[in-house]
């Protein structure tokens, strides 16, 4: 009997302007990693820790889909996980991975707890549950995981439309997994936590502005198709407490129809 190797965990980040060596300490990095840092030069350095070694790609380039694309691009190990300058990942957190891969073998991708304040919180995992086209919208990029192999095959990537430092506002990190999922990849969401975000100044939310609204509907019309509009409703009856404090309910419903519309005319 041939015994396999245990499976290779990288930690892919996407950060801007960070001296990368201080930010691979804070964040706890106890594998090998790929950070790519949006800053106004091009660099590239590697250095080597217990680990693994740690490759860092400076680039002028703005949006976090590139950056996230570039690192997956760099990527060589068994199982990537992508994460982000605001995330202290937990100690042993690769045992923690190699784990629940162990646990679920027929997944391509396991989605994991990350601990967030209680008013950034869009998720939980409770128990294991299989992700498909009607629950995949809750997660954000830092608790994604997945096979290497898997993602090349498949041949998936960011999008460069959304997210922080992109035309539109957050969802690059839903539109991967929708693609994902088209691609036939299996994915799992499991209780397991591996780390917790530090609170900053978000890089792309600046209140529940107009901009928001609109965005929001772009990103639904690529989301659900014909059902964005129910959808778009669903998510402003569900969040209207919070989000309809200054715009009303029926001009964000407007608001998000107008993005919705925006995106029919190409």
């Amino acid at each position: 009997m041939v015994l396999q190797s245990p499976l290779g965990v990288q930690v892919l980040v996407s950060t801007v302007n960070q001296d990368v060596r201080a930010l691979a300490e804070k964040m706890n990095l106890e594998t090998r990693a790929v950070i790519v840092n949006q800053c106004d030069a091009y660099d590239y350095r590697i250095w080597n820790t217990e680990g693994g070694p740690i490759q860092s790609f400076s680039m002028a380039e703005r949006g976090v889909g590139l950056s996230r694309n570039t690192a997956l691009l760099h990527a060589d190990a068994d199982i990537c996980l992508f994460s982000d300058e605001d995330i202290v990942l937990e100690k042993g957190y690769q045992d923690t991975i190699r784990e629940a891969y162990a646990q679920h073998p027929d997944a391509d991708m396991l989605l994991f707890n990350v601990r967030v304040a209680p008013d950034r919180r869009t998720y939980w995992n409770e128990r294991v549950k299989r992700i498909r086209w009607y629950n995949y919208g809750r997660y954000p990029a830092y608790s994604i995981s997945g096979k290497l192999d898997a993602f090349r095959r498949a041949n998936v990537h960011f999008s460069l439309l959304f997210g922080g430092g992109a035309k539109y506002s957050n969802g690059e990190d839903s539109l991967f997994l929708r693609d994902c999922l088209r691609s036939g990849l299996r994915i799992y969401a499991v209780p397991a936590c591996i780390g917790e975000e530090i609170p900053r100044e978000s890089t792309w939310f600046h209140g529940f502005t107009e901009k928001f609204f609109m965005d929001r509907g772009v990103l639904y019309h690529y989301l659900y198709g014909k059902l964005s509009r129910v959808f778009s409703l669903r998510f402003l009856l569900k969040n209207k407490g919070e989000m309809c404090a200054e715009i009303p309910l029926k001009k964000a419903y407007w608001l998000m129809k107008e993005g919705i519309r925006s995106q029919k005319k190409h």
